[in-house]
């Protein structure tokens, strides 16, 4: 098990690694496997993109990240990032906007509304999480997949067997109706948020449980 200063070390070299991030304005620290982040960023992709690299780090157990957004430039107002949000959805293919409503305040946007399939609602988010102005989203859309589950639990172990980012010996599935529920242990976040993504995608899937512990 890695100390906190070896694992707040790692942290902050993995950050430096990626040439899109300025890591010297982020903050590190670390106690008992969780992550904290604290500083600026330019963008809240930038945000996003630094903790999605912590999650990919051995030994995070957890992330809490307070970064604020620093806007360079010239900053839209709500209505204009409205507009641009409208037009990112409408462009986007793999987005249903007709059934999805954005709402912006204040640069955070909220994605409202129903889809059938999990992917589309992540589309949804990450097709505003990189428009300029945007300091946050707030992803409310549903899922609501008609289809009637069928063999859910050996059709998601299949899936999480054939993914070769996955420790899949170490993970059972359970089903309850429309809920596929993930039980046992994984190496990081990150692999954790590919079961939980695996799960998403089985046809009949409304919601995820996912009760997957980090292990060293």
């Amino acid at each position: 098990m890695k100390t906190d200063l070896e694992l707040r070390q790692d942290v902050e070299r993995q950050l430096s690694w990626d040439p899109k991030l300025e890591a010297s304005k982020i903050a590190v620290t670390a106690k008992n496997g969780v992550v904290t982040l604290t500083g600026e960023v330019r963008t809240f992709f930038d945000k996003w993109e630094a903790e999605k690299i912590v999650k990919g780090v051995l030994g995070v157990t957890g992330v809490a990240e307070d970064l604020k957004v620093n806007l360079l430039g010239t900053r839209p107002n709500d209505t204009e990032l409205t507009e641009r949000v409208v037009n990112s959805l409408k462009w986007n293919a793999s987005v249903p906007n007709d059934k999805i409503k954005p709402m912006v305040s204040d640069g955070w946007v909220t994605l409202e509304g129903e889809v059938r399939w999990y992917w589309q609602k992540r589309a949804a988010e990450s097709a505003v999480r990189y428009l300029h102005g945007v300091k946050g989203v707030t992803n409310s859309v549903t899922i609501n997949n008609p289809v009637e589950p069928q063999d859910i639990s050996n059709r998601i172990t299949e899936a999480l067997t054939r993914n070769a980012r996955l420790d899949a010996r170490q993970i059972t599935v359970r089903a309850n109706g429309h809920t596929a529920i993930l039980d046992g242990s994984v190496r990081s976040i990150a692999e954790r948020d590919e079961a939980e993504s695996a799960a998403w995608s089985a046809p009949g899937v409304n919601m995820v449980e996912d009760h997957l512990s980090i292990r060293y």
